[in-house]
Protein backbone atom coordinates (compact mmCIF):
# COMPACT_ATOMS: atom_id res chain seq x y z
CA UNK A 1 0.00 0.00 0.00
CA UNK A 2 2.92 2.11 0.22
CA UNK A 3 3.17 2.28 -3.01
CA UNK A 4 0.28 3.85 -3.71
CA UNK A 5 1.74 7.19 -1.67
CA UNK A 6 2.49 9.85 -3.51
CA UNK A 7 6.07 10.79 -2.39
CA UNK A 8 5.23 14.62 -3.16
CA UNK A 9 3.42 14.88 -0.59
CA UNK A 10 6.76 14.49 2.12
CA UNK A 11 7.82 17.71 1.00
CA UNK A 12 4.80 19.23 0.26
CA UNK A 13 4.42 18.31 4.46
CA UNK A 14 7.63 19.51 5.14
CA UNK A 15 6.67 23.09 4.17
CA UNK A 16 3.63 22.83 5.82
CA UNK A 17 5.25 22.17 9.02
CA UNK A 18 7.86 24.93 8.67
CA UNK A 19 4.82 27.32 7.88
CA UNK A 20 2.90 25.90 10.72
CA UNK A 21 5.98 27.12 12.96
CA UNK A 22 6.34 30.85 11.55
CA UNK A 23 4.77 33.47 14.04
CA UNK A 24 1.38 34.15 12.33
CA UNK A 25 1.92 30.27 11.14
CA UNK A 26 -0.20 29.54 7.61
CA UNK A 27 -1.56 33.39 7.95
CA UNK A 28 2.47 34.64 8.04
CA UNK A 29 2.99 37.11 5.09
CA UNK A 30 7.00 36.87 5.76
CA UNK A 31 7.17 33.53 4.45
CA UNK A 32 9.38 34.45 1.60
CA UNK A 33 12.18 35.64 4.12
CA UNK A 34 12.13 32.57 6.25
CA UNK A 35 12.46 30.48 3.10
CA UNK A 36 15.18 33.19 1.31
CA UNK A 37 17.47 33.51 4.13
CA UNK A 38 20.62 31.78 4.18
CA UNK A 39 21.17 29.21 6.15
CA UNK A 40 24.70 28.69 5.31
CA UNK A 41 27.24 29.29 2.49
CA UNK A 42 29.24 26.97 0.51
CA UNK A 43 32.60 28.59 -1.15
CA UNK A 44 32.86 28.16 -4.85
CA UNK A 45 36.08 27.08 -6.68
CA UNK A 46 35.69 30.42 -8.45
CA UNK A 47 35.86 32.07 -5.21
CA UNK A 48 32.38 32.99 -5.11
CA UNK A 49 30.49 32.46 -1.69
CA UNK A 50 26.99 30.56 -3.22
CA UNK A 51 24.48 31.24 -0.18
CA UNK A 52 22.21 27.88 0.37
CA UNK A 53 18.68 29.18 1.63
CA UNK A 54 15.82 26.84 2.98
CA UNK A 55 13.49 27.18 -0.25
CA UNK A 56 16.95 25.45 -2.18
CA UNK A 57 16.89 22.47 -0.21
CA UNK A 58 13.37 21.92 -0.81
CA UNK A 59 13.40 22.38 -4.13
CA UNK A 60 16.11 20.37 -4.39
CA UNK A 61 14.85 17.38 -2.46
CA UNK A 62 11.43 18.02 -4.67
CA UNK A 63 13.27 17.78 -7.72
CA UNK A 64 14.73 14.32 -6.32
CA UNK A 65 11.69 13.14 -5.17
CA UNK A 66 9.87 13.93 -8.32
CA UNK A 67 12.25 11.79 -10.27
CA UNK A 68 11.39 9.28 -8.17
CA UNK A 69 7.59 10.01 -8.79
CA UNK A 70 8.15 9.92 -12.56
CA UNK A 71 9.92 6.57 -12.34
CA UNK A 72 6.65 5.24 -9.98
CA UNK A 73 4.40 5.81 -12.58
CA UNK A 74 5.77 3.67 -15.59
CA UNK A 75 4.48 0.65 -14.03
CA UNK A 76 1.07 -0.52 -15.09
CA UNK A 77 0.01 -2.22 -11.47
CA UNK A 78 -3.61 -1.49 -10.61
CA UNK A 79 -2.01 0.56 -7.50
CA UNK A 80 -0.56 3.26 -9.55
CA UNK A 81 -4.42 4.31 -10.24
CA UNK A 82 -4.50 5.07 -6.36
CA UNK A 83 -1.38 6.47 -6.75
CA UNK A 84 -2.33 9.16 -8.98
CA UNK A 85 -6.10 9.87 -7.63
CA UNK A 86 -3.70 10.48 -4.36
CA UNK A 87 -1.62 12.90 -6.24
CA UNK A 88 -4.44 14.35 -7.98
CA UNK A 89 -6.01 14.77 -4.33
CA UNK A 90 -2.17 16.56 -3.32
CA UNK A 91 -2.04 18.41 -6.30
CA UNK A 92 -6.31 20.45 -5.08
CA UNK A 93 -4.64 20.83 -1.51
CA UNK A 94 -1.45 22.29 -2.69
CA UNK A 95 -3.43 24.54 -4.82
CA UNK A 96 -6.01 25.77 -2.89
CA UNK A 97 -3.06 26.33 -0.18
CA UNK A 98 -1.33 28.90 -2.70
CA UNK A 99 -4.65 30.50 -3.54
CA UNK A 100 -5.77 31.09 -0.11
CA UNK A 101 -3.28 30.78 2.42
CA UNK A 102 -0.69 33.82 2.69
CA UNK A 103 2.35 31.88 4.38
CA UNK A 104 2.29 29.58 0.91
CA UNK A 105 1.68 32.70 -1.52
CA UNK A 106 5.59 32.20 -2.22
CA UNK A 107 7.98 31.19 -5.36
CA UNK A 108 8.99 27.78 -3.41
CA UNK A 109 5.51 26.70 -2.70
CA UNK A 110 4.13 27.35 -6.50
CA UNK A 111 7.37 25.66 -8.03
CA UNK A 112 6.38 22.49 -5.63
CA UNK A 113 2.40 22.74 -6.91
CA UNK A 114 4.08 22.86 -10.54
CA UNK A 115 6.03 19.33 -9.75
CA UNK A 116 2.86 18.12 -8.15
CA UNK A 117 1.23 19.05 -11.19
CA UNK A 118 3.78 17.38 -13.21
CA UNK A 119 3.50 14.26 -11.64
CA UNK A 120 0.06 13.67 -11.89
CA UNK A 121 -0.17 14.68 -15.87
CA UNK A 122 2.88 12.54 -15.95
CA UNK A 123 0.90 9.62 -14.04
CA UNK A 124 -2.03 9.78 -16.38
CA UNK A 125 -0.22 9.91 -19.48
CA UNK A 126 1.79 7.09 -18.97
CA UNK A 127 -1.33 4.81 -17.73
CA UNK A 128 -2.92 5.92 -20.77
CA UNK A 129 -0.22 4.98 -22.93
CA UNK A 130 0.68 1.75 -21.62
CA UNK A 131 -3.52 1.15 -21.56
CA UNK A 132 -3.18 1.68 -25.45
CA UNK A 133 0.00 -1.18 -26.04
CA UNK A 134 -2.09 -3.60 -23.64
CA UNK A 135 -5.13 -3.46 -25.87
CA UNK A 136 -5.37 -7.07 -27.58
CA UNK A 137 -6.09 -6.43 -31.28
CA UNK A 138 -7.68 -9.54 -33.11
CA UNK A 139 -6.10 -10.23 -36.69
CA UNK A 140 -8.68 -8.47 -38.69
CA UNK A 141 -8.80 -6.01 -36.36
CA UNK A 142 -5.68 -3.76 -36.61
CA UNK A 143 -5.48 0.01 -36.83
Amino acid sequence: MFAAFPLLAIPVLVYNLIALTMPGAFGATDATAWFTDALFTINMTSGTPWPVSLSDLLLAGSLIVLFVELLKSTTSRKIAIINHSLSMLLFIVCLIEFLLAPAFATSTFFLMTVMVLLDVLAGFIVTIVAARRDIDFGPGDQA
